[in-house]
């Protein structure tokens, strides 16, 4: 599909962008990165803090350790941010591959980086993460340039409907900030009562591809119930200039401004 297409429903997919062996590569840097974090935190050296939710967070080495919140033996849900710890990752900023569809996103030139995220979804005890826009998130520590926020997702394993591909709702991203669902504890989660989900599609994709999209547009992802898994590193660009989300306090009283 024609990138403007692509661009008009809201997000971009771009097949087998890297090729196996440059796959490989960023998987074994994410992999190295979490087993150097995760012992430091076992060492006890983290700050830890428990969300209203009840999923615990740990701070070690400029990153965020997020836990899946029922996994035995425990098992790490994400780390963030995560390219300064690894040189591989942090040289895909300026890879032209990603950026130049992703200004198009961004509607800017000159990119800079918001943050970035390693998904570890692990086979069979990879967590769903119900509708959401990762707006409201962002809103709360950057305020209105919160919309000038956009993801390239890097599928480092082969990403399928049972092992938790996303689910994305197609133009859901013009509508703007979606009504929220008052009664979870966040109150960052998308309330399905109130907003369309029924032509959400289902991105399939191999190992390698990369998918994009705004911080507007509705998603979610199913657990991973299969024997393989389903990992991602997903890199938030901003225009040239601005703090990234490390440097921004998280102001949860900025909801208010939301439906």
């Amino acid at each position: 599909m024609p990138l403007d297409e692509q661009l008009s429903r809201g997000f971009v997919l771009l097949p087998r962008l890297l090729d196996a062996a440059g796959t490989a590569a960023v998987g074994e840097a994410a992999e190295a990165v979490l087993a150097r974090v995760t012992k430091k935190a076992s060492e006890g050296v983290a700050d830890v803090t428990v969300w209203p939710d009840g999923h615990r967070l740990e701070q070690v080495d400029g990153t965020t350790v997020h836990w899946e919140p029922d996994a035995r033996p425990p098992a790490v849900r994400s780390l963030a941010p995560v390219t300064h710890l690894h040189p591989a990752l942090d040289a895909l900023w300026t890879d032209d591959r990603i950026t130049g569809p992703i200004r198009r996103i961004v509607n800017s030139e000159r990119l800079g980086p918001f943050t970035s995220k390693l998904n570890f979804k692990r086979a069979g005890v990879g967590s769903e993460f119900r509708w959401h826009q990762d707006y409201p998130y962002w809103y709360c520590c950057a305020g209105p340039d919160a919309r000038d926020v956009a993801t390239a997702m890097i599928f480092l394993d082969d990403v399928t409907t049972d092992n938790g591909a996303l689910e994305i709702v197609p133009g859901s991203h013009l509508a703007g900030p979606a009504p929220r669902d008052r009664s979870e504890p966040t109150g960052l989660l998308v309330d399905t009562a109130r907003t369309d989900v029924s032509g959400a599609v289902t991105v399939e994709a191999p190992a390698g591809s990369v998918l994009m999209f705004p911080g507007l547009i509705v998603h979610r992802s199913g657990p991973n119930r299969t024997a393989r898994d389903r990992r991602s590193l997903l890199l938030c660009f901003q225009p040239a200039g601005r703090p990234e989300l490390p440097a921004l306090p998280y102001r949860a009283e900025r909801l208010a401004d939301l439906p």
